[in-house]
């Protein structure tokens, strides 16, 4: 009687598992220090190896000539649990046998000793199918387990399994076999039968196994079937799989790059006429696309084609472009009742798709860059005349005021305003300055560094119970400072705390407070009789606006 293949080459030691390497090496170890744990949970996806482990566990812990862990697989007891006629070695399938009555015979029948073996083993495949009755009643079990007695619970759905379990047992991880290892061993299995194969087949199978190696095996015993002429051909695998056809990949994928709708749709209807389904389609262009870019980091794809080679001038932004407007329409292709038209669909938009466009760059740019970079220039050439006391080039000053005056607009009547309420309460406002101006170095040090360098090229110039006027020495700080409202509230709270009045900032450029400050002086001085013109002669310059409040006493 013919034999599948995934029972045939069924492992049979830890060192045949594949894909396994941490898993079987523990156990091994585990059964060589004789350190073997009263209960084991085995979880994982399907077909990777689990409920083989635990038969190959099974083995090694009974065996009288194991060595370094592993069984030697000749003495009875290696070869009845292989066969599955050893009584101490009980298999039980939870999906058939998920009730409260199984698993009480089960403890039942552990507490009596094993009869040939060291340990009795109890595999309980698909563990997760048990019902609630039945793993309360494992649960006592595992509490007060029986000497010698050893259970290893299998599992594709960890989820399922109640926390309580999960506590009592030594879990290990099964992971998806990898893409290589799968077609390795695939190869070694057709070498052991002597047949041919090509490298594009196994590597297919590979894909399509999704990491399992028993469903890897049953699609090549599939294949096999097919073969006339022992020769596991490409197309084989193809059509076994249901995969489309790299070939057929290669004239889609160039007639999308060329923009040639009606190619598209044709290659399309072949595919469909063929019987291939359209989310297999869709999902193996996915993979064709995803190679296209594999080879473009300096991968390698394993297909060659002269259509290949044309693909890969694609560029990485169409290509992605191209996989979003796949992934997005997979859900209907799978899932709708006329998968085809939506497959027709993605084609159209593909075919129309374009790759993200480069940003154009200014005609002038590098007019732009050469007249910034002498500005740079000049400024550079004033701030150092400045740090060196001497007057910059009047022509600069005029362009920085023009630059200054577009960028940043000061409020003249409200600066005004707070000058005449300073004239009217000099007293209430000179007290207000000098408090701002006590405070100044602690509202530096209690500020942010960011906010506390915006602020280090002003001084206050002004103030009363509502506002603040700084003069900045640089416009463009007086113009950030004015858009930070935060740096606004922040000051107004420090300034609650330390000075008793909160008020707002009102940022200006200092020239263009001198400039206000002289214009709102001059306006004093219009307005004062002529009989008291002496007295003007007699106050400093700065304090011009302060002139009507001065009265000369003769002594």
């Amino acid at each position: 009687m013919y034999q599948a293949l995934y029972r045939k080459y069924r492992s049979q030691t830890f060192d045949e598992m594949v894909g396994q390497e941490v898993v079987a090496t523990t156990l091994k170890q585990a059964v060589a220090s004789g350190k073997i744990s009263h209960a084991y949970l085995f979880s994982g996806p399907r077909g990777t190896g689990k409920t083989s482990a635990a038969k190959i566990f099974a083995k090694a812990m009974n065996c009288p000539n194991q060595k370094d862990g592993e069984p030697c697989n000749h003495c009875d007891i290696c070869q009845d649990i292989t066969n599955g006629s050893l009584e101490d070695v009980i298999e039980i399938d939870a999906a058939s046998n998920n009730g409260v009555d199984e698993i009480r015979d089960i403890r039942d029948k552990s507490t009596y000793a094993p009869s040939r073996a060291t340990h009795k083993v109890y595999i309980i495949d698909e563990v997760h199918m048990l019902s609630t009755g039945a793993f309360n009643a494992l649960l006592k079990t595992l509490e007060e387990p029986t000497e010698n007695v050893v259970f290893v619970l299998a599992t594709t759905e960890l989820h399922k399994i109640p926390a309580t379990i999960l506590s009592r047992v030594q879990r290990f991880e099964f992971k998806a076999i990898k893409e290589a290892d799968i077609n390795r061993h695939l190869a070694a299995v057709l070498e052991k039968e002597g047949l041919a194969f090509d490298t594009d087949a196994l590597r297919l199978i590979a894909r399509r196994a999704e990491g399992g190696m028993r469903d890897a095996l049953s699609i090549l015993d599939q294949a096999l079937s097919l073969t006339s002429d022992g020769h596991l051909s490409l197309a084989i695998a193809e059509e076994i799989t249901g995969s489309i056809s790299l070939e057929a990949l290669d004239e889609y994928v160039a007639a999308l790059r060329e923009k040639d709708v009606n190619q598209a749709l044709a290659k399309l209807e072949l595919i469909f006429e063929n019987g291939k389904s359209m989310s297999r389609f869709a999902t193996d262009l996915l993979n064709y696309l995803r190679d296209i870019l594999l080879v473009q980091a300096g991968g390698d794809s394993g297909h060659q084609s002269d259509l290949f080679t044309a693909n890969l001038s694609l560029s990485q932004g169409h290509l992605f472009a191209m996989i979003d407007l796949i992934t997005d329409s997979l859900p209907e292709i799978k899932t709708g009742t006329q998968p085809k038209i939506y497959a027709e669909m993605m084609t159209i938009r593909l075919s129309q798709l374009e790759g993200p466009k480069e940003p154009a760059l200014p005609a002038n740019l590098e007019q732009d860059l050469q007249s910034l970079k002498e500005e740079v220039h000049q400024l550079k050439q004033a701030i150092k005349a400045l740090n060196e006391g001497e007057k910059p080039a009047v022509a600069l000053v005029t362009k920085t005021k023009q630059v200054s005056s577009q960028r940043y607009q000061v409020d003249r009547d409200k600066v005004i305003t707070i000058m005449q309420e300073t004239v009217v309460n000099s007293q209430q406002s000179r007290e207000y300055l000098d408090a701002l101006k006590g405070s100044w170095n602690e509202i530096l040090e209690r500020l942010t560094p960011q906010d506390r360098a915006l602020l280090l090229g002003s001084e206050p110039v002004l103030a009363n119970s509502e506002n603040a006027i700084l003069a900045f020495d640089a416009a463009f700080n007086a113009q950030q400072a004015m858009k930070r409202q935060d740096l606004n509230t922040i000051f107004g709270n420090i300034m609650s705390q330390t000075s008793g009045f909160s008020p707002n900032i009102m940022a200006i450029p200092r020239e263009d407070f001198n400039a206000i400050r002289s214009e709102f002086a001059k306006s004093l001085k219009s307005e004062t009789p002529a009989e008291e013109a002496p007295a003007e002669e007699l106050i400093p310059e700065e304090f011009d606006f302060l002139a009507e409040k001065i009265t000369i006493e003769e002594n």
